[in-house]
């Protein structure tokens, strides 16, 4: 039976993985991911959990065991953060154009400088291009569900590609939030055995990660993009499974808010949904018919269903919390992705680009009703009033007030 849970996001993948029955896993410290291997390795130490769990001298070492034991056909796992994320950078490429789908858990965390240890997506989205599956939880449940769901879509035989299991640091990673484990059946049900078409073995040997020539080049290029293409499939199958074996239901590209008669929405990802949903309740009562569009998914890209649904609304206002700096518009990642997504759709919303929540910092609902005053002005002016919004930097808040009286008054009746 199913047992309920009270822990962190990184605790619930610790679970996750216990529960899929992992071969090895590869580790090195540095927070906030770091308490998801000493959960492991409390497990392993006590019997609870059969596993071989390699240290690595570093980031580049920990994702290179990773890569070696999936190529020996382990069922293999590792993780990162911030900086670390940075140095194993060499590694990602050859890993998923070997098609070894390794899980890494990535907590994400500020790049340097300012090093100040907050969550920020900048850290994970640099990694955006070299063929990682890959999406945002916004609580423990979800942590320990994506975890699932990436081990089955990454190691299907016709995907095979490793997977990241992207969260808030500290939001997510470790804050104890209540969470159900299913049980070993379930998960033997949903999850198979990895079983690689090609592995590592001295009795039958095979050559993996060679070097090649130039014109053999373009052609496994080309079949690593056909491969990203089908993962979109798989993430419908999976996630509709999912639901009927485990009994909870995730929308598969972008969960919907409030949006059903909404002219304006939030488009964004990561735990910082959980407090914007709770502003657009205060919005509602002050008169903004605004909504929230959640991104499950960053890569692959979840541009079709995007088109789909934003083409309901008159603005929408995609909330950053990761840096590009010099991005069109003085936007970030997620910004100009959705613009891109959305380019050449009749019918599209105005979009307006703001950055918040760097730094670890919290987006507060005072930024959420001035975000929501800024569309709304956008809305009346039939054009976006001001691009690449940096909140409480180059941001207006006239309206911002009102929203905050509203909430005040609304608060006793609660």
């Amino acid at each position: 039976m199913p047992i309920k849970k009270r822990g962190t996001g990184l605790t619930a993948v610790a679970d996750a993985w216990q529960l899929a029955d992992i071969d090895v896993s590869a580790s090195y410290p540095i927070r906030p991911y770091t308490a998801v291997m000493a959960e492991l390795a409390k497990r392993i130490a006590a019997g609870t959990m059969q596993c071989e769990m390699v240290h690595g001298e570093g980031e580049h070492a920990q994702f290179s065991i990773a890569h070696g034991a999936s190529m020996a056909g382990a069922r293999a796992t590792t993780g990162t953060s911030g900086v670390g994320v940075t140095y194993a950078f060499e590694t990602y490429s050859p890993i998923a154009g070997s098609r070894c789908p390794i899980q890494a858990l990535i907590g994400d965390r500020t790049l340097d400088p300012p090093g100040d240890f907050g969550s920020e997506h900048t850290d994970c989205l640099t990694l955006r291009d070299n063929g990682w599956i890959y999406g945002w939880a916004q609580d423990a449940q979800e942590s320990l569900d994506n975890s699932l769901m990436y081990f089955r879509i990454g190691e299907d035989p016709d995907i095979m590609l490793p997977q990241i299991v992207a969260m808030d640091g500290y939001f997510v990673t470790h804050i104890a939030q209540d969470y159900e484990m299913p049980d070993q059946e379930q998960v033997d049900k949903f999850l198979p055995k990895f079983n690689p078409k090609f592995r590592l073995d001295v009795k039958n040997p095979v050559i993996m990660g060679p070097q090649i020539e130039p014109e053999m080049g373009p052609p496994l290029e080309w079949d690593r993009h056909v491969v990203m293409t089908r993962v979109k499939e798989k993430i419908v199958e999976v996630t509709e499974e999912f639901a009927k074996v485990f009994g909870r239901n995730y929308a598969p590209f972008v969960e919907e808010y409030m949006t059903a008669d909404a002219d304006m929405v939030f488009v964004l990802q990561g735990a910082h949904a959980v407090t914007c949903r709770s502003a657009i309740k205060y919005l509602r009562e002050a008169g903004y018919k605004v909504g929230l569009c959640r991104i499950r998914w960053f890569r692959p890209f979840p541009d079709t269903a995007l088109a789909q649904i934003l083409t309901k609304f008159k603005v929408a206002g995609v909330v950053d919390t990761g840096t590009s700096y010099g991005a069109p518009c003085a936007g970030g990642v997620l910004s100009t992705e959705v613009k891109a997504a959305m380019s050449e759709v009749a019918g599209k919303p105005l979009i307006q680009s703001f950055t918040s929540g760097l730094g670890g910092e919290t987006i507060t609902h005072e930024e959420f009703f001035a975000m929501a005053e800024m569309m709304k002005q956008t809305l009346e002016a039939g054009k976006v009033v001001q691009g690449g919004t940096w909140v409480n930097f180059n941001d207006y808040h006239e309206g911002a007030s009102q929203i905050n009286a509203a909430k005040t008054e609304a608060a006793p009746s609660k």
